[in-house]
């Protein structure tokens, strides 16, 4: 079963390249690129707000209707939110670590794409590490059928606009957030500066954080886990937490994790060591 699944994830990252490249070959009109327009961002916010600073850090609180919603996002990007948010627990938990399954001193596939398609991990051991969100039904679908809401994507823009409007709409969004992350993953745990001692060898790093919104300030996540904000100076750009702090304004979340001046003060700052 389990070399099932691998050989699944594997095909379907490989899929996804191959018709990226192929829509490309062909070439693209605008409206291909107004479905990219309209689902990149939500997809972005799916992986950036939604499945790592909510579902994995709990950085703020929702509705449960705004919750779904979240899930859905992380979902268009081919991703699986209360999967990943086992899996990332276990990551923080083991950083840079034996237990780490995409350390880049185990190589740069391996940390690129190969932790995609083997974690690691056992599967009760990641629904063990985020076996609240299991109370909700809703998010129990989507974790056994993860695919689903961005394979429906796909076909309403086949229909819509046929194949082309179908790739780069629905297919690109998720291969570019691929390398979004698995840049993080990489880069930011070998290249960049490090602001707070942390016990592991996480970085950050400014190219990476303007790729991905916010999320190359690694090593300020590591510190501050569960802040709302990466970037924790006015400095070090965020979008990530400009969205969260919309939705705050819009009432959509609430208790929104934020560290305060003291708390940085008191921590241990490498830099001024």
């Amino acid at each position: 079963m389990k070399n099932w699944q691998q050989g699944y994830r594997g095909i379907g990252i490989a899929l996804l390249h191959a018709l990226v490249l192929v829509a490309l070959w062909r070439g693209t009109d605008t409206a291909d690129w107004l479905a990219f327009a309209v689902v990149y961002p939500l997809a972005a916010i799916g992986v950036g707000v939604a499945m790592h600073r909510y579902f994995a850090h709990r950085a703020f609180r929702t509705s449960r209707v705004f919750q779904f919603a979240l899930a859905l996002m992380a979902a268009l990007s081919f991703g699986n939110a209360v999967h990943f948010a086992g899996k990332h627990r276990l990551h923080h938990r083991h950083s840079d670590a034996e237990g780490d399954v995409h350390a880049p001193h185990q190589g740069w596939w391996q940390c690129w794409f190969g932790s995609l398609i083997d974690c690691g991990y056992s599967e009760p051991k990641i629904r063990r590490e985020a076996a609240h969100w299991f109370d909700f039904p809703e998010l129990s679908f989507l974790y056994r059928h993860g695919s689903l809401p961005a394979l429906t994507v796909c076909v309403v823009l086949f229909l819509i606009g046929g194949f082309n409007m179908m790739v780069i709409g629905g297919c690109l969004p998720g291969v570019l957030l691929l390398h979004q992350s698995s840049a993080v993953n990489y880069f930011c745990h070998c290249r960049g500066q490090r602001a707070f001692a942390t016990r592991d060898q996480s970085t950050n790093n400014l190219l990476v954080a303007l790729l991905t919104y916010g999320e190359g300030w690694h090593n300020n996540h590591h510190r501050f886990p569960r802040s709302a904000r990466a970037g924790l100076y006015w400095w070090q750009p965020d979008l990530f937490y400009g969205v969260i702090c919309l939705f705050e304004t819009l009432g959509l979340v609430w208790e929104v994790q934020r560290i305060d001046d003291q708390r940085l003060r008191r921590a241990d700052l490498a830099l001024h060591s």
